[in-house]
Order: C-alpha cells, then sequence, then structure tokens
C-alpha cells in the first residue's frame, strides 16, 4: 500500500513539474523586477519570449514607450534606439482567457495580430481595451509581475521626450542588464 502512495505522490509531483510557471527576473539600470511566465496558459509566447532571455537578446535593451496610466514597453531596441533583427513573428495567443490588468506582461505587435516577435510590454493599469473581444484580436498576455511593481512605477514616471519618429521615450535611458531564470524551488 505505501508503495502505491509514493508511487502516486511521485506522479502528482512530475505532473505539478511539467506544468509549473516559470519565475524569471528582469534587472535594469532601475531596479529588479521578477516576473512568472504563463507557461501553461500561453506556451507559443513563453517559449518565444525564453528563447529571447536564452540568446541574452534582450540584455542592453532599453524601455524605449513609457506612458503614464497605460504601459512600458521594452524588447526591440538599444540604448540608440537602433532596432534589433529578431526571430520570425508568432501567433497571438489572446485567446487564452488572460486579462490585460496593471501588472502583466503583454507581446507588442503591430496591427497584423500575428506579428508579435520580441518587443513585450507591461501594463500599469488595468487596460481592458487591449484584451481579445469581439472584432479585437487583443494582446497576449504571458506574464505578471511578482515583485518589483515599484520599479515599474518608477520606470513609467521617468520623463519623456520624442526622439526622432519616436515618441514617450525616456529622456534617461532606461535599460534591462539581463532577464534570468530564478531558482523557484522556494515557491508553493
Amino acid at each position: 500500500m505505501i508503495k502505491k502512495i509514493g508511487l502516486g505522490i511521485g506522479l502528482i509531483l512530475l505532473v505539478n513539474q511539467a506544468f509549473a510557471n516559470t519565475d524569471m527576473q528582469i534587472k535594469t539600470n532601475l531596479g529588479n523586477i521578477n516576473i512568472e511566465l504563463y507557461d501553461d496558459k500561453a506556451p507559443i509566447t513563453v517559449k518565444n519570449f525564453k528563447s529571447y532571455v536564452n540568446s541574452q537578446f534582450y540584455n542592453g535593451t532599453i524601455f524605449h514607450r513609457v506612458i503614464p496610466g497605460f504601459m512600458i514597453q521594452t524588447g526591440g531596441f538599444d540604448s540608440k534606439m537602433q532596432e534589433k533583427a529578431t526571430q520570425p513573428s508568432i501567433r497571438n495567443e489572446a485567446s487564452n482567457g488572460l486579462k490585460n490588468t496593471r501588472g502583466t506582461l503583454a507581446m507588442a505587435r503591430t496591427n497584423d495580430p500575428n506579428s508579435a516577435s520580441s518587443q513585450f510590454f507591461i501594463n500599469v493599469a488595468n487596460n481592458d481595451f487591449l484584451n481579445k473581444a469581439t472584432g479585437n484580436p487583443g494582446y497576449a498576455v504571458f506574464g505578471k509581475v511578482t515583485q518589483g511593481l515599484d520599479i515599474v512605477d518608477k520606470i513609467v514616471n521617468t520623463p519623456t521626450a520624442t526622439m526622432g519618429m519616436y515618441e514617450d521615450v525616456p529622456k534617461q535611458a532606461v535599460k534591462i542588464i539581463s532577464i534570468q531564470a530564478v531558482n523557484t524551488s522556494a515557491k508553493k
């Protein structure tokens, strides 16, 4: 009887590990932001994001679009506002049931719903108009801030200016130093 119970617990642990979400930390020059990725609800988007993280693509990119009451966007430009070359676009997973609420991460895209590549944003408000709805393909949420929302607020309150054709660019660069997985063994 004990062997069967032990096997059952082992299978439960294995299943829980297989569907565990990934914890990461975004290190910026203004402080750290801890995030949880929704591997279970946005598998294509999370796989894409992790691919960029693993190649260190985000290191040195800046938050290039910062709009109070809306969001902070990053993942595509260096400090000279030069756009970085990206991998092919991914399919929009905005139908995953996740909402663009304060503190969530979502993929940036063009008017083409399936055009997201490397750029993402952190919602600083509840942005219901970004959610999938009839006639609106929506923006795919793939994670949330678990610690460091104060850093997100510090970034969104950074003074901005227009740089060339880009508006809402922080006057002082807000850089991503690195993004990396963090230890999840203490996670409940």
